[in-house]
């Protein structure tokens, strides 16, 4: 028998939450976004649920796209973060790359690389994240450039990225858009640039952001950008269910601790149930006592700290059930959202799904 923590992917779930993207922009392209490993889903596995449906993916560089080359993906690859050396630019006019444009350097690279065939681009504008970008001011002579070069594509996708599109009550969104439309270069009609805007948060309530493409990335694998509800994100459906199983059950005496620092003790005589999961696993290490867990379809807390294989539940008010080796435990999934479990945690449901590492097993169903 193996070690019983895993994370299941429901492909299905996947699915439906792409068509809910594209439902509510449909006159938009969705290119979802499979960067950092699909958000821990499986970068591979991911794009080949969806390869019937997207007309191109998203990942942040080079690396990643040339794995899902490897393993037969066949869409434009969109590098989100552009070429990192100048050299990336024939690679990706060999492997049919998309290549973000967001500084001179990357501009100059393109322009004077020695290619065959053209590249599509996506030229990015910082409309006030201050992040990555040309400044507005400067995207009309950037624009020109590259219309004008042999190297590039004659549809270049004008884009930029929200800052507080998770904020349904802050202005900063409307603005960013409005700074957005005033800097698209007006001297290129009829043929304006295509445009994209809109991330999770835009395509979910922010209908004004849709433009030419979409960019799903947090909501494709079924969870909320948002703190509070939300009557679109309420429409998703969790793809991950992270799981392990209970491997000892003990009782402890009121006053007896648990774990490495003995930084929770018991006020009365508890049941304490170990599971096969830690840090090592991807489940946080800072998570504190209390954080919830669900033994058997009960939430249950975390106590004692997080050690890199086990962790420690008290399991004493499961009244109408005795806890025992290899029940079922979810550490997070449709019964308890990622958002839930990161809120405990002082973080994000983006980091915990991103940072689990291939020693989990994925199981697609």
């Amino acid at each position: 028998m193996s070690r019983p923590t895993a994370a299941i992917i429901d492909l299905q779930a996947l699915r439906h939450n792409y068509g809910l993207a594209e439902s509510l922009a449909p006159n938009s392209q969705t290119i979802p976004m499979v960067k950092a490993n699909a958000y821990g889903h499986g970068a591979i596995e991911v794009a080949t649920a969806l390869a019937s449906m997207a007309p191109a993916f998203g990942v942040a560089c080079i690396e990643e796209a040339i794995a899902l080359r490897d393993a037969n993906i066949s869409q434009p690859i969109l590098l989100l973060e552009g070429t990192f050396t100048a050299d990336e630019v024939t690679q990706a006019e060999h492997h049919n790359l998309w290549l973000m444009v967001e500084n001179q350097p990357q501009l100059d690279a393109i322009l004077a690389a020695d290619l065959s065939h053209q590249i599509k681009v996506w030229l990015g504008v910082d409309t006030g994240m201050h992040r990555l970008g040309f400044q507005p001011d400067d995207l009309a002579a950037a624009y020109s450039a590259l219309k004008a070069s042999r190297n590039v594509h004659d549809e270049i996708v004008v884009t930029s990225h929200f800052a507080c599109a998770d904020d349904l009550n802050n202005s900063a969104t409307s603005q960013q858009i409005a700074t957005f439309d005033n800097s698209l270069p007006r001297d290129s009609a009829p043929a304006m640039p295509m445009t994209s805007l809109a991330n999770s948060a835009a395509i979910l309530a922010w209908p004004e952001a849709q433009r030419d493409w979409q960019r799903p990335g947090y909501m494709l694998y079924g969870n909320s950008p948002f703190a509070e509800p939300q009557a679109n994100a309420d429409q998703l459906q969790p793809v991950m269910s992270f799981e392990s199983a209970v491997i000892s059950v003990r009782e402890i005496p009121a006053g007896d601790s648990v774990g490495y620092g003995a930084n929770w003790t018991a006020q009365r005589q508890s049941q304490i149930a170990t599971v096969a999961v830690g840090y090592g696993d991807g489940y946080p290490r800072h998570a504190p006592n209390g954080t919830p867990v669900l033994v058997n379809g009960v939430k249950c807390p975390l106590v004692g700290r997080v050690s890199m294989d086990m962790i420690t539940v008290d399991v004493t008010d499961l009244v109408n059930t005795r806890v025992k080796i290899g029940d079922k435990v979810i550490l997070w999934g449709p019964a308890l959202p990622v958002n839930e479990v990161a809120a405990a945690c002082n973080t994000i449901g983006y980091e915990l799904l991103t940072r689990m590492p291939d020693r989990v097993p994925r199981i697609y169903r």
